[in-house]
């Protein structure tokens, strides 16, 4: 991958870091006083996977917006996703609302989707950036679901 700007490329990933970041304002204080209680499915990944997780994925994501930010069109389905991407945090942890939750993030994963295909004709590398995220994210999809049904 040849970087032109790397300002742009360093922002790109940034802007994603930031949705974590706001994000994770909501899940700390809730890991141990609210989420702790709640009953899991036994495939849950262990808590301290999360957080390595979600800054490799942003990271990856970055590069992917870096790579189709002239498609005006990409743009805009990113930063409508990266929305509720942010939001799902808020929801869940913030709001405790477990069932809206789920439905923000099945959004999301169409939206994820919606973005490797519409990245594939424009950049296919931005677009296989990408799978690693619908991978996680429909893990999530599925552990939001158990949550939800079993509380």
């Amino acid at each position: 991958m040849k970087v032109k700007s790397w300002g742009k490329l360093v922002g790109a990933i940034a802007l994603c870091e930031g949705a974590g970041i706001i994000g994770s304002l909501f899940t700390v204080s809730s890991i141990q006083n609210w989420y702790a209680f709640l009953n899991k499915p036994s495939f849950s990944p262990p808590n301290y996977l999360f957080g390595p997780v979600w800054t490799i994925l942003y990271v990856l994501m970055g590069i992917a917006f870096y790579l189709v930010r002239k498609n005006k069109f990409a743009v805009k389905l990113f930063l409508v996703h990266l929305f509720f991407n942010a939001v799902w945090s808020i929801i869940f942890f913030g709001l405790h609302d477990i069932a809206l939750a789920l439905v923000d993030i099945l959004v999301m994963w169409g939206m994820i989707i919606a973005m490797i295909l519409k990245f594939y004709p424009i950049k296919k590398t931005a677009s296989y950036l990408l799978l690693p995220y619908i991978m996680w994210v429909t893990l999530a999809t599925v552990l939001n679901y158990a949550v939800w049904v079993l509380n």
